[in-house]
């Protein structure tokens, strides 16, 4: 049975923009997979490295991206930690990274990859939400630069956010979810997922479940 915490967190962004249906049903994909871990190490690999390894990835996740979308689902919700893995220490984690932009500046990655810093991770997803005509909600890093007037700023400069994205399925960035929450989700927030949900399908790699609530 999988876990469904990591999945709520990323529901609440996606419910959100889910708004434009006009229905009041839609299809949902919830999907896991066994993540390729890199080797551990508490160093940072080369940045080719570690795209490759989150290409592999993704691979695994075009798969069910486009199953989902067969399937008619107008949603995917990814896993966490899905594209790199876990278990990285600060430093061994940032070659993983990319800057995401806040979401209103209105960006389809797919369409536009070098209107901001190099983000293929980005432009990937993107492209795999608009060439399927689906949702695709993921987890991925985020960076963002800092200086020494802040006087939280890690001394390497940057801060790092374990970040949920959500593309359209014209591939435009929509959401940006940075994880500073508290860790649990109280019971207001989980009664506005449930009814936000009522009478959808949720599709998985294990089992196809209505919900009737």
């Amino acid at each position: 049975m999988m876990s469904l915490q990591p999945h709520l967190y990323a529901m609440i962004s996606a419910l959100s923009v889910l708004q434009v249906f006009a229905s009041d049903m839609y299809t949902a994909a919830v999907y896991e997979h066994a993540v390729i871990l890199p080797d551990v190490t508490d160093k940072p690999v080369p940045l080719d490295e570690a795209l490759i390894l989150m290409n592999r990835n993704i691979d695994v996740l075009e798969v069910a991206i486009k199953e989902a979308a067969q399937q008619g689902a107008h949603i995917i919700v990814t896993p966490e930690d899905g594209i790199y893995g876990w278990n990285f220490t600060r430093e061994a984690l940032y070659p993983y990274l990319e800057d995401i932009p806040d979401p209103q500046v209105n960006w389809i990655p797919c369409t536009n990859p070098q209107r901001f810093a190099p983000a293929p991770v980005q432009e990937r997803l993107s492209c795999l939400a608009r060439n399927n005509s689906i949702y695709v909600v993921a987890n991925m890093g985020d960076k963002k630069p800092c200086n020494c007037s802040d006087p939280k700023c890690p001394r390497d400069g940057y801060y790092q956010y374990n970040t949920n994205v959500v593309f359209d399925s014209q591939g435009k960035l929509v959401a940006r979810y940075h994880k500073v929450m508290n860790a649990f989700i109280t019971i207001s927030i989980l009664a506005g997922i449930i009814f936000a949900i009522h009478r959808q399908w949720y599709l998985c790699t294990r089992w196809t479940q209505s919900i009737s609530l």
